[in-house]
């Protein structure tokens, strides 16, 4: 899995964390390992124009996913998936860190990343969040791969419930 995290935001991230989810992600919805992607991490006032020009929302937010090739995970039929470039993510560290101290179970910049890159990958993947049971399997999802990740991480204490607007 070819997997480029390239942090511009001026904000010191844990970039290895990014990756180590964001590779177990793909894995677990079984993309080909020869697939490519792109994490970015930038500042809010980037992030703003991100948000502006594409959603033509004001503010900044926290994750935003560029799909390429839009891939998909493959059925239990499939013997193998098909390989591509997946896309961009673009992450906020200046959101993450708000939305973590904001949260019900509080948690850290880092922690908030670490489920805004699944957030990514699963959006790049086509999963939504708009209709209630598309919510419902997104997140569920998202929290499965994080939970996931966190054990075999030997991280201990609640997992960062979804504050992924």
């Amino acid at each position: 899995m070819s997997i480029d995290v390239n942090n511009e935001s001026g904000t010191e991230v844990d970039e290895q964390a990014i990756l180590d989810i964001a590779r177990y992600a793909l894995a677990r919805m079984r993309i080909h390992p020869l697939s490519e992607l792109s994490v970015i991490v930038v500042d809010a006032d980037a992030m703003e124009q991100l948000h502006i020009q594409w959603m033509d929302l004001p503010g900044p937010t926290d994750v935003m996913s560029f799909p390429m090739d839009e891939l998909r995970p493959p059925s239990k039929d499939d013997d193998e998936p098909p390989q591509g470039l997946l896309g961009d993510i673009v992450l906020c560290p200046e959101v993450a860190a708000k939305q973590g101290a904001e949260a019900p179970t509080q948690h850290s910049m880092d922690e908030e990343l670490q489920l805004l890159t699944v957030h990514g990958v699963l959006h790049l993947l086509g999963y939504d969040h708009e209709e209630p049971d598309e919510k419902a399997e997104m997140f569920g999802l998202q929290a499965a791969i994080v939970d996931g990740w966190r054990a075999e991480h030997g991280l201990t204490g609640p997992s960062p419930a979804p504050t992924v607007s």
